[in-house]
């Protein structure tokens, strides 16, 4: 028998549209004020635009040349996920079927450095850098993302793979199938729902960061979005206008990719936490 709709249910949903209300507020604001010139975003910045300027994003898609920065954030993106879900989903796989104390140890070791602050090893990672001379470059950017998104990547995959019934790979270890087979046929296409959630918070991370690409990529040619739109806001001068355009930009793509899957996240990380 269905539930009744109770009052304490209506008290939640008001409660939860209002929360999604206010969360909301500065999607508004930044948009509104994109399609505004700046003496209007002066005057009153909440106020609903007297004339939609969509001429500030073609200024500023020339301005910060958008395409090469949109493709410089997107090369990063898109092979620094490649390398994580390699990594993270084979690593996890070999803790867990050989399990032990060394596998246990590795396992700590790597859950343990998602607590350590970027900045106390900020200095450390650009000399080494320098020394390996990777600096200034999308592939050296590429290896340091490997390095920040093993121990979060891992910890999720770690806990999906308890999961899978050993059965299965023995069957095909039965068939004939090597133990790269085994993995690469058998065991990451069951890896799918997890295997979605690790690629958008990576992608959520590595999209919008900011830091890390400001101390490695120096060359106007390998900036991000992120830094492009940066170029906006001086210590002097802030052109809100054009900034908050660039923002629009930027923001457009994740979150598309964002909703467009999201209904995995849930999912995946459910599935992650229970063995």
């Amino acid at each position: 028998m269905d539930k009744k709709y109770s009052y304490k249910t209506f008290i939640l949903e008001i409660i939860g549209i209002t929360l999604a209300l206010i969360f909301l507020v500065p999607f508004y604001f930044v948009f509104i004020n994109s399609v505004k010139d700046f003496a209007d975003i002066l005057i009153d910045a909440a106020a609903w635009p007297k004339k939609f300027l969509f001429a500030n994003y073609a200024k500023v898609w020339e301005v910060i040349n958008f395409p090469k920065s949109f493709m410089n954030s997107l090369i990063i993106t898109v092979f620094s996920n490649i390398g994580l879900v390699v990594i993270s989903s084979m690593a996890a796989w070999k803790m867990v079927r050989t399990p032990g104390k060394f596998s246990k140890f590795l396992f700590i070791l790597f859950v343990s450095a998602m607590v350590i602050p970027f900045q106390t090893v900020m200095i450390p990672l650009m000399k080494m850098g320098g020394t390996l001379g990777i600096m200034n470059s999308l592939p050296g950017i590429i290896i340091m993302y490997f390095g920040f998104g093993v121990p979060l990547s891992l910890f999720l995959y770690h806990g999906f793979m308890k999961a899978i019934p050993l059965e299965i790979e023995e069957s095909a270890k039965i068939d004939g199938c090597s133990q790269f087979g085994v993995f690469w046929r058998i065991v990451f296409p069951l890896l799918k729902p997890i295997t979605v959630t690790v690629v958008i918070l990576n992608t959520l991370w590595i999209w919008n960061d900011y830091l890390l690409p400001l101390l490695v990529l120096q060359d106007a040619s390998l900036k991000t979005i992120p830094l492009a739109t940066s170029s906006f806001f001086a210590q002097y001068t802030k052109q809100w206008d054009m900034g908050l355009a660039a923002l629009v930009l930027g923001i457009a793509p994740v979150i598309v990719f964002f909703l467009f899957l999201q209904k995995h996240i849930i999912k995946g990380i459910a599935a992650g936490s229970i063995k």
